[in-house]
């Protein structure tokens, strides 16, 4: 089973961006996560169509589970 943490925002032009952590910590805590988000924000590094990212809009884990029915 693999997991990856999605972080949603959304930028100052109305777009939405997603991005993700492979595998991240089981012990996450909704503190932890909104505190990198908004220094994820404050460091300016990502920008869509020249427009930073603005707001912190959610952020969860999902899991899947893969099985291979067929393998080379």
């Amino acid at each position: 089973m693999t997991k990856t943490l999605q972080l949603n925002f959304s930028t100052a032009g109305g777009k939405n961006v997603m991005l993700t952590v492979d595998e991240p910590r089981t012990d996450l805590t909704e503190e932890e996560v909104s505190a990198v988000m908004e220094d994820i924000i404050d460091s300016g590094t990502f920008e869509v169509d020249d427009y930073p990212l603005e707001k912190a809009v959610s952020a969860r884990i999902v899991e899947r589970t893969v099985t291979d029915l067929l393998k080379a």
